[in-house]
């Protein structure tokens, strides 16, 4: 399982990005990959919270089901994938910074492209991914930035 870590600084308070990035819907807002997101009941966000969505990666679709995993406001959230086409995990952890807040994004997931071409086309993916990544984070930061309360 591939593991991407990336960090940014965002010029808004912990509490107000940690409260932006626990909302389903807004993933699809500033992360490229996601086509759809939304949580699944209502509630607040909790251990056992579930979202469905559908990424496309690489061309193509993927629907997912996650479950929150660990809820620490305003200093982290983490969820797995419970249901859907590949397997992945993702971690925020925030902490205050200046006048804004650092984000660590993590992220591990299997590529599904096994065997010997699978190998050298899981690097190729990886760092791929990373790029989005890191695009993604500059996006969520601008976003933030420019829009304080969220969109």
């Amino acid at each position: 399982m591939a593991v991407i870590e990336e960090s940014v600084y965002i010029p808004r308070p912990q509490q107000e990005v940690f409260d932006f990035l626990i909302r389903s819907e807004n993933i699809p807002i500033w992360d490229s990959s996601v086509v759809r997101a939304e949580q699944i009941g209502d509630g607040p966000v909790e251990v056992g919270t579930r979202s469905k969505g559908t990424s496309k990666i690489m061309g193509r679709h993927f629907d997912w089901v996650t479950e929150t995993t660990q809820i620490e406001p305003p200093n982290k959230v983490a969820f797995e994938s419970v249901d859907g086409d590949f397997k992945f995990a993702i971690s925020n952890s925030l902490e205050p910074q200046g006048d804004g807040t650092r984000l660590v994004y993590s992220v591990s997931a299997d590529s599904g492209f096994g065997g010997v071409f699978g190998k050298l086309a899981d690097s190729l993916v990886e760092k791929a991914h990373a790029r989005t990544v890191r695009a993604n984070l500059e996006t969520l930061a601008d976003l933030l930035a420019e829009h304080p309360g969220g969109v």
